[in-house]
């Protein structure tokens, strides 16, 4: 993070532009995502990648409306045993990928706290799915990058 509450945000600057087949400079908004964009470019394996070039309808089931999903990164990559996977990912800390905890003290602040929480993950909930059913119908793979992704 940067300054306090602000994530590490910038344009990455890719070395093998050959590779990155999006239309747009890669954008990180996290620490997690400037890794994950160093990874795939430097990785021989990955052929090709690109930052939010791929966008899917997800209808929230909170509001009941439509919204865009903006994906992480799309990457086609070389498989051990030689055929190419192609993949949608996204990078979230892994505490975001759980269902949220709710707190022992409910002070006003932690049970507002607790249900962004969760607004935030039935959200993410409804975008996977969307991701999910898109990938199947392309014959993608839909994975969830985390720290532990990242960091091992």
């Amino acid at each position: 993070m940067g300054k306090r509450g602000e994530y590490l945000k910038g344009t990455y600057d890719v070395v093998h532009k050959t590779k990155y087949c999006g239309q747009k400079p890669p954008i990180y908004r996290s620490s997690y995502e400037k890794r994950l964009f160093y990874w795939a470019d430097m990785n021989t394996n990955v052929l090709k990648w690109c930052s939010e070039c791929i966008v899917i309808p997800y209808k929230y089931s909170i509001d009941g409306r439509m919204h865009k999903y903006y994906t992480d990164m799309y990457a086609e990559i070389r498989t051990k045993n030689g055929p190419v996977k192609r993949f949608i990912v996204e990078i979230k800390p892994l505490k975001q990928t759980q269902p949220p905890k709710r707190p022992a003290n409910r002070s006003k602040k932690r049970t507002d706290r607790y249900l962004y929480e969760q607004q935030t993950y039935v959200k993410n909930l409804d975008k996977w799915k969307a991701a999910e059913q898109y990938c199947k119908k392309k014959g993608y793979e839909f994975k969830i990058v985390t720290e532990k992704d990242l960091w091992t």
